[in-house]
């Protein structure tokens, strides 16, 4: 082997591709001298294993540093579940995360990416397992995107019961990473949710969202390229918060506030509101022949959603399209249930709007009334105070 180059699996990389200096002929080779930390990486499982044990439920210790996790469904207390698995990750919202220091909130929104996509089901998220995967292990850094992660868990209700971190020196620039999540719940299985019990007549009550949550990053990210956003002053839509920080809100989790309803059978079926907006994933529920007709004069556009469609002179339908506009969970409800369901719901936390109806019609959603609501709020040329 050349000395300036190092072969990996049949290829010949030179070693500068592999963030190094080439070495000596005879000096002796290592994992660590190939830039892979064994030791920062158990250190690192030390130091989060009180926050995964933090997050122990019934049917799960949440003891880190087996091959596999352990869950016990009979002791979690199912008699005929069906298993529902999840899995996502938190798209470019991470660029933002690792270019800003924001690194607290992002385990919270890959918890809650999959957590919700659970719910929606019926199902109750048992366990999560994540994989972190960087370039170098970064002093803090991981620690605090899994402190999130077990944040998230508690959240949810479900124990962080393993995960990868993985050290892949090459793959990764400074400072960058990524994850990916994945969550496991059940359900009994006369109570899974599949849409078939969606009817025309059923109301649509959507719950408010905490933010953009964690979908249409990669336009907000171009919004802030091409308008020169100053990200770290106040934003000229609320002087109390940096703009940063309103963009980069955690994702709400729902679960604790919807799995009550779902299992006394008061919810027909529920959307989580993420990549493709209302017009998309309203319908995903929806049985043939029921079509969701959403009023988008029931709920106030948040300040921070008119601010990027003012800033990216975005159409209402792709803003429908695009982002949750408001809501993060849309609810198809009968009539008799709605007065209960609300109570119930607002008790847990939740802000909740009744934004429409289930109609006759084809497989779809219609956002009514968008053009004329949502093209009417402030025009927010500003990007920022002072």
């Amino acid at each position: 082997m050349c000395n300036d180059a190092a072969k990996i699996e049949g290829s010949v990389l030179p070693a500068f591709a592999l963030g190094r200096s080439p070495m000596s002929e005879n000096e002796s080779y290592s994992y660590a001298k190939a830039g892979v930390d064994i030791a920062a990486g158990n250190a690192l499982v030390r130091a989060i294993a009180p926050l995964a044990k933090a997050t122990r439920r019934p049917g799960a210790d949440a003891e880190l540093g087996g091959f596999g996790g352990f869950f016990d469904l009979k002791a979690a207390g199912y008699d005929d579940p069906l298993l529902v698995a999840a899995n996502d990750g938190v798209g470019t919202k991470l660029k933002l995360a690792i270019d800003h220091n924001r690194h607290d909130g992002v385990g919270i929104d890959l918890v809650a990416m999959c957590a919700n996509d659970l719910i929606v089901q019926g199902a109750e998220p048992l366990f999560f397992l994540d994989y972190y995967a960087t370039g170098k292990l970064e002093s803090g850094v991981a620690e605090r995107v899994i402190a999130g992660i077990a944040e998230g868990c508690r959240i949810a209700g479900c124990a962080l019961i393993g995960g990868e971190t993985a050290e892949m020196p090459g793959m990764y620039g400074p400072g960058d990473y990524d994850l990916a999540g994945f969550c496991v719940g059940a359900v009994e299985r006369q109570k899974a949710l599949t849409g078939n019990r969606v009817k025309v007549g059923d109301v649509l009550l959507g719950l408010a969202s905490s933010g953009v949550h964690s979908n249409g990053f990669s336009l907000v990210r171009r919004l802030a390229a091409d308008k020169g956003w100053k990200l770290d002053r106040p934003a000229i839509f609320d002087q109390d918060i940096l703009l940063i920080d309103a963009l980069m809100a955690p994702t709400k989790i729902y679960v604790k506030s919807l799995l009550p309803l779902v299992r006394a059978g008061m919810i027909n079926a529920l959307a989580h509101i993420t990549g493709g907006g209302l017009l998309e994933n309203i319908p995903r529920v929806l049985p043939d022949g029921c079509h969701a007709m959403v009023d988008a004069d029931a709920w106030d556009q948040p300040r921070l959603m008119a601010f990027l469609q003012a800033q990216g002179h975005i159409e209402p339908g792709e803003m429908a399209r695009t982002f949750n506009c408001g809501l993060g969970m849309v609810l198809s409800v009968e009539e008799d249930h709605v007065a209960g369901v609300t109570t119930a719901l607002e008790a847990a936390g939740e802000t909740v709007h009744r934004i429409g109806e289930v109609q006759a019609g084809e497989k779809g959603c219609t956002v009514r009334g968008s053009v004329e609501t949502w093209s009417g709020k402030a025009d927010w040329r500003a990007t920022h105070l002072g």
